[in-house]
């Protein structure tokens, strides 16, 4: 029986490394379609948890990872691999101290499957990457044993969509890209996806499909760097960029809103667009718009740190000594994801400025283990009045729905709300600031 029979009659044993924000919501899909799923990670303790029908992501619900124990067995042990007929691979692609593409662990994975490779199987790359990670770099690791892809084995790339507790779309409603490094790959890979997402868009190449992911977050670091721009003019000009957004997005065609904020977070639009930047270079072309977006949305943490140090001397009060509470830690509003959080770029501003910070976060009661952060060792605090008030300076960083806006404002200092989050509850007052 070839693939595409296996993955139509459902017998087709489906692998997934990487249990992470985007492995795991295609885990729960792929036993919803009634797959039997293995899941690989190297972390032991995350492994011990799901094996407890336990989730250690706060918006995937554990009684997700119990209802999927029937036919989800997550592991350590990398050389069930070869037992798999479908892999895919959710692992992280960062950027390294010098913001040049980190592949490691998608190498690494990949000669971790080369080892076990039998004729056959299919493999998918999900991580977000430049154009030819697929068909040229995990080609050639893969093809080392002496395998042929497209001819021995199955290759194809589609790009994860995953937005963390969006509550309007999900892995299976999102459309899923998939290319393919021949069309025999794009069909099996095709044939796998449309068991658990309402639709495919099968497209030319695995180059095509790695472009389309960059496109998407270039296309949001650009115009996030924009709004962050003329908020920084507006502000000059004593026009609140808040409203003019709110204005301009009454246009019913032409116009997407976006927004500003303290700096990019998240494991895409930070770090994704560096990756075509990087790969460009071997073409001798210079991506201005992508590094000029960079370059703005990199400085906004300095730029709210100046905000906080002219906010304090209103009050009479220097950076330097004084008590600062952070609120909200994760990278976006209303989850416990804090890769690339601009609150850790703010918190270590803020510390080397000579500040005494704490942080308060619903969802993240420790902060520790940040690979560009490692000094960043803490623990959420309570928001008692006694906190507020002892804070010279409130810094709304992240603005979770948790947060009781009205009691923040109550028993504050001073405010620096760079979402415009306490305008948007209707809370207005002289002690609250903008940034």
């Amino acid at each position: 029986m070839d693939i595409v029979e296996k993955i139509k009659s459902k017998t087709a044993r489906v692998g997934i490394i990487g249990l992470g924000y985007v492995g795991l919501p295609l885990v729960i899909e792929f036993c919803k379609a009634g797959f039997h799923v293995t899941g690989f990670d190297i972390d032991k303790d995350k492994v011990d948890l799901l094996r407890e029908g336990n989730s250690y992501i706060k918006h995937i619900d554990s009684s997700l990872i119990a209802q999927s124990l029937g036919l989800f067995e997550p592991t350590t042990d990398f050389s069930r691999l070869r037992e798999m007929d479908c892999i895919i691979i959710c692992v992280p692609t960062p950027l390294d101290k010098y913001r040049e593409p980190d592949l490691s662990y998608v190498f690494n994975t990949t000669k971790s499957i080369a080892k076990y490779l039998r004729r056959g199987q299919l493999i998918i790359l999900e991580s977000t990457t430049y154009p030819g990670t697929t068909d040229e770099d995990m080609r050639s690791i893969l093809e080392g044993p002496g395998l042929r892809a497209g001819e021995d084995f199955y290759l194809a790339y589609s790009p994860e969509r995953e937005d963390p507790n969006n509550k309007d779309f999900s892995t299976s409603t999102i459309p899923k890209v998939v290319g393919g490094y021949t069309m025999e790959c794009l069909k099996a890979a095709n044939a796998l996806y449309s068991k658990v997402v309402e639709r495919t868009v099968p497209v030319s190449s695995t180059r095509v499909a790695e472009a389309a992911k960059l496109l998407e977050n270039i296309y949001r670091a650009v115009n996030i760097a924009l709004v962050n721009e003329l908020k920084m003019l507006f502000e000059r000009m004593d026009i609140d960029v808040w409203e003019v957004i709110e204005a301009a997005k009454t246009k019913p065609f032409g116009f997407q809103a976006f927004y500003p904020g303290p700096g990019l977070g998240g494991h895409c639009i930070p770090i994704d667009p560096f990756y075509l930047t990087w790969k460009a270079r071997e073409h001798d072309f210079a991506t201005r718009f992508i590094e000029l977006a960079g370059e703005i949305n990199t400085a906004m943490p300095y730029y709210i740190i100046e905000k906080v140090a002219w906010v304090l001397n209103k009050y009479k009060k220097s950076l330097n000594g004084s008590r600062v509470l952070v609120l909200g830690i994760a990278y976006k509003k209303d989850v416990d994801d804090q890769r690339e959080s601009p609150s850790l770029r703010l918190i270590q501003l803020l510390r080397n400025r000579g500040a005494e910070v704490m942080y308060s976060d619903p969802y993240v009661p420790i902060c520790k283990g940040h690979r560009h952060y490692p000094d960043i060792d803490m623990e959420s605090v309570e928001l008692t009045e006694d906190v507020l008030k002892e804070a010279g300076l409130v810094l709304l960083s992240t603005d979770h729905s948790a947060f009781d806006y009205g009691f923040i404002e109550r028993h504050s200092q001073c405010i620096l709300d760079t979402r415009d989050a306490f305008n948007r509850h209707g809370i207005r007052s002289e002690k609250i600031y903008k940034a």
